[in-house]
């Protein structure tokens, strides 16, 4: 035994995750993330211009349907600003979620044939994802220039100091609840079914397209219990200037994100060892 570099056991133990070994196989990281985001696009017309055009198209129909006929309010936000913000937010947590979801299911193939830790896929995901996110933040920021020197009465605040930490925690909160998901639906199929609505229902009990004070008292308990509010809250509020932030209700957004993250990837860890015979 000892005259090998790896050994690899059975383990039966739900607290089995050996972050060590994912970080040992960071090169596969780097080599998926070229698959998935470089090559992918290399193949298109547009390219990354879809990254730009994906956000921009979904702010124009939000701007038209819910501010324009609707004619829900924006706290004082111009409503490019107000739904571009919450697209831009969206958008990178729920990519992370789907595409986690269908981690067992997509590369059951690659999982039969060769041994690396299964994290690996789920970890590629959230890293290309924030490449993507990071293209849109841009577009974003062109659009906020342009209406802070227009004199909207948008500005910055300190709780822009958050921004990394919303980062990692939509990352966790994305990556934990899809691996959970995925974890699920190698025993309950019709799972699979259901993640696309499911991120719609989420999304619109999430303040996306509307202000969070537009709730109404008897239903403020789905924000309080909805992770991603403080996140969307704490973003606008320091990049617009327009927004709310409850220390109380962030800790319990933070200490549930944990919690999700935590569920789901020792779930993850326990079906990984036995999923292939039921895939």
């Amino acid at each position: 035994m000892d005259n090998w570099t790896t050994v690899i056991k059975p383990v039966n133990s739900w607290f089995n995750i050996n972050l060590r070994e994912v970080w040992q196989y960071r090169d596969l990281i780097r080599l998926f993330f070229h698959r998935d985001f470089i090559v992918f696009y290399k193949q298109t017309i547009l390219g990354p211009l879809w990254f730009l055009i994906q956000p921009l198209l979904t702010t124009v129909v939000y701007t038209i349907i819910f501010g324009k006929i609707a004619n829900l309010p924006t706290d004082g936000i111009p409503h490019i600003l107000f739904y571009m913000s919450g697209a831009v937010i969206w958008n990178y947590f729920s990519l992370c979620l789907t595409n986690t979801s269908n981690t067992f299911s997509q590369n059951s193939a690659i999982f039969g044939k060769v041994y690396f830790p299964r994290l690996v896929m789920p970890i590629t995901s959230v890293i290309t994802n924030l490449v993507t996110f990071f293209i849109q933040l841009l577009l974003l920021l062109a659009f906020w220039f342009y209406y802070y020197f227009y004199g909207s009465g948008i500005h910055i605040n300190n709780m822009l100091f958050m921004f990394p930490l919303l980062i990692v925690q939509m990352a966790l909160l994305g990556l934990g609840t899809g691996v959970l998901i995925s974890s699920l639906t190698i025993k309950y199929r019709d799972l699979s079914f259901v993640v696309g609505f499911g991120v719609q229902l989420w999304m619109y009990s999430t303040p996306i397209v509307y202000p969070l004070s537009m709730i109404p008292e008897k239903w403020q308990w789905l924000s309080i219990i909805n992770p991603m509010t403080m996140v969307v809250e704490t973003f606008r509020l320091g990049f617009l200037g327009s927004g709310s932030f409850d220390l109380m209700r962030y800790l319990l957004s933070i200490t549930m994100t944990v919690l999700i993250f935590f569920v789901g990837v020792m779930l993850f860890s326990r079906v990984e060892k036995s999923f292939i015979d039921k895939i």
